[in-house]
């Protein structure tokens, strides 16, 4: 285990899963680096979670082609398929896709602040993570990383805190959003799109987003 020290908490590395008797709460931030955009196409590499407690675990995954073990992660696989666990992510379209596509699990129960975002926040289309984190939060994240090699046997202490940043904060933009999907009398259909979200991910893992079956 790899473990970086910030200014307000940890980031810690494990290789092929989580350890044992982790306790992420009721609710856990959730983010994948992968080698591309395609979940049929690209390789998992990189699990991230947080509890929004400052803290990250980030979970490598190593197929056995290479040293790893693959999608042999019990610890995790348990968490991401917890019906008592909700799990957060930004844009959890694609994350329920690749980790459907990597592990053979359908991650449930999830919300997703893109979705909730492009909900509420109809006045613009500045929908991405750090878009939010600095409108609604007053962070700045850096994407700096986004496009580094997260395929590499050693992660670098930069790719690590980038990571993590994709999950330190989903915590609190999620207050802030439910508190906006509230207001504008939206929360119940946001919640019909979030239990949607494992479903939308299965079709896309079949090829189905150009047709879209749900275009005329």
């Amino acid at each position: 285990m790899t473990t970086l020290f910030t200014a307000r908490g940890h980031i810690r590395l494990h290789r092929n899963d989580l350890p044992d008797g982790l306790d992420f709460g009721p609710m856990v931030a959730i983010d994948t680096e992968t080698m591309g955009l395609d979940p049929r196409r690209d390789r998992l590499c990189l699990v991230q979670l947080s509890a929004g407690d400052g803290h990250a675990h980030c979970v490598q995954i190593v197929p056995p082609s290479l040293g790893g073990r693959g999608a042999d992660c019990p610890n995790l696989k348990r968490l991401l398929t917890d019906p008592k666990v909700v799990k957060l992510f930004h844009f959890a379209r694609f994350d329920v896709a690749i980790l459907k596509a990597a592990l053979d699990i359908t991650c449930a129960p999830v919300k997703c602040t893109k979705v909730a975002a492009k909900l509420v926040r109809t006045f613009t289309d500045r929908h991405g993570l750090k878009d939010l984190c600095r409108e609604l939060l007053g962070v700045d994240i850096s994407k700096q990383q986004q496009t580094s090699d997260w395929g590499a046997a050693e992660l670098s202490p930069e790719q690590l805190t980038y990571a993590a940043s994709d999950v330190l904060h989903l915590h609190a933009l999620w207050a802030k959003l439910e508190g906006l999907l509230i207001r504008e009398g939206r929360l119940e259909l946001a919640e019909s799109c979030f239990a949607f979200l494992p479903a939308r991910g299965a079709l896309d893992l079949l090829g189905y987003v150009e047709p879209d079956i749900f275009h005329h």
